[in-house]
């Protein structure tokens, strides 16, 4: 524990010099802007500012405290416009909504908005208490993985998504399994060999990354915005107080902690993300303390819960990245990418060779959350004005920042074409009702599962029993089977019990 301790010193001393302060202070600001805006949120956020960090020529601790501090504000940014418009700034807001809005109809739209900042706050805290104490001891387990190991942790991170996907697992399969397929684009890095790039030059590199996030999110969004463009969704207007006050605080605070304890451990698992760490807490909450049927009409705990555990599910999805090298979200999913940027491989091996770069990283995080508290109180009147914004003015401020995000890649207009088409193809899988998040992660993943499948069968000259040889592997083989089957029991029993009550009836 002293170690421990130790080691948060010295990224103290990391993260306090002035520039990196600067950096979490600015990076606080644009990621609660970004959140708040429809269309956007954290990993578009992080995307667009990915390039900009690297061509400023920032350290590696300054540049992931950067983007740390946007992911951060994202998802306290999200809550904003779910509150105020109803319109979520990200998918991890929507449960946000289901009781901000009503409470901002209401006229108590500032308690809904500094109730789950304090919350957000709280989560946050919470599971990075977690990551501190969770990490290291993760970070020598994992010295463990192998090849075998590292494939079979894979499988199980999309086993999470789809198994958690509620009555969608078929859809979140067939995205992991469309993300995989573009992930396999490009010059095999063991053969040599060409792979589906259409004799196209500019496909030999693969598929550039910050595309696919924005063409898959922004231009989608941007299209969805578009076509549900809703005559007099104006901004609510403000006619009570803006802070909750101690009878509030004291109301929510259980379940704020039950919900940021849930969606720290729902963020540590690979793939499950905030969204579904919301969903569940919410669900969670509303089994527990819902006596009066007022979830839904206005309940201030409705909007505590999901808020505490989608930022505690942010923070815990750094524990999968740091300690594995598995992005335990999309966004990480970014910030794997833009330390590639810099050489630096996550994984085990991180705390040992880099571990200013880590700790740096985690202290920040404490420090971004107050000044994200305390930045998000105050400025209540301020954010409400910007979101006034008419969408003939937003739509195209989203374009514009999305195409400057990806052109600055490599400069080339194949780039953009190739967002374009992206989003187009992303509009219509949305219109599907096909999830995202697993095709973002089969993309980010697809590369890793591959590499570490051929070394593994290469051990063995093609023996496929060293998937099952160790006790890791066959622990996340069972894990994965349990995640894929249990929920299909579970609805099915469900089901079946309303059945028997309506026939019963």
């Amino acid at each position: 524990m002293s170690s421990t301790l130790d080691h948060l010193m010295t990224g103290f001393g990391v993260a306090m010099t002035p520039m990196n302060l600067m950096l979490a202070a600015v990076g606080s600001f644009i990621g609660t802007v970004v959140g708040m805006l429809p269309g956007l949120g954290p990993i578009n956020g992080v995307a667009i500012l990915m390039p900009l960090a690297f061509a400023l020529n920032l350290p590696p601790e300054s540049a992931l405290i950067l983007l740390v501090a946007v992911y951060l504000g994202c998802e306290y940014g999200g809550r904003i416009s779910s509150i105020l418009l109803n319109v979520p700034g990200d998918a991890a807001a929507i449960m946000t909504a289901v009781d901000g809005y009503p409470m901002a109809r209401k006229g108590l739209g500032g308690v809904a908005l500094s109730i789950s900042a304090w919350s957000s706050f709280v989560g946050s805290m919470i599971a990075i208490a977690g990551l501190v104490m969770a990490a290291p001891v993760l970070a020598q387990w994992a010295l463990a993985f192998g090849p075998a190991e590292y494939f079979a942790l894979m499988v199980f991170a999309f086993a999470c998504l789809t198994g958690l996907m509620g009555d969608q697992p078929v859809k979140a399969g067939l995205a992991a399994v469309i993300g995989l397929s573009l992930a396999t684009v490009g010059i095999d890095a063991n053969s040599g060999v060409y792979r589906f790039t259409f004799d196209s030059i500019h496909l030999a590199d693969g598929i550039q990354f910050v595309a696919v996030v924005i063409g898959l999110f922004s231009i989608s969004e941007i299209l969805l915005m578009i076509e549900h463009v809703v005559a007099g969704n104006t901004m609510v207007t403000q006619t009570g107080r803006n802070l909750f006050n101690f009878k509030e605080m004291a109301y929510t605070w259980w379940g704020t902690v039950r919900s940021s304890v849930v969606g720290f451990f729902v963020g540590v698992l690979p793939g499950a993300g905030a969204t579904i760490a919301s969903a569940m807490t919410y669900s969670m909450e509303k089994r527990l303390t819902d006596t009066e049927g007022t979830f839904g009409k206005g309940d201030i705990r409705g909007v505590a819960a999901p808020e505490a555990a989608n930022n505690a599910s942010a923070a815990g999805s750094f524990v999968p990245m740091l300690t594995l090298g598995v992005p335990g979200s999309g966004t990480t999913a970014v910030m794997v990418g833009a330390l590639a940027l810099y050489n630096i491989t996550p994984g085990p091996a991180l705390f040992e060779q880099r571990p200013t770069l880590v700790w740096g990283l985690i202290a920040s995080m404490i420090i971004g959350n107050f000044m994200l508290l305390a930045m998000n109180i105050p400025m209540i009147r301020i954010f409400t004005r910007i979101l006034s914004v008419p969408n003939w003015a937003l739509v195209p401020g989203i374009l514009a920042v999305s195409t400057v995000g990806v052109y600055a890649i490599h400069a080339t207009t194949f780039d953009l074409v190739l967002m374009t088409v992206l989003g187009v193809a992303g509009y219509l899988l949305r219109k599907l009702q096909m999830p995202m998040a697993p095709l973002i992660l089969g993309f980010v993943l697809g590369e890793l599962i591959e590499q570490n499948l051929r070394r593994a069968l290469s051990m063995t000259n093609g023996d496929w029993s060293i998937l099952v040889e160790s006790g890791i592997s066959r622990g996340f083989w069972v894990c994965t089977a349990l995640m894929l089957t249990v929920p299909f029991i579970v609805r099915r029993v469900l089901a079946h019990r309303r059945r028997v009550e309506v026939a019963q009836a």
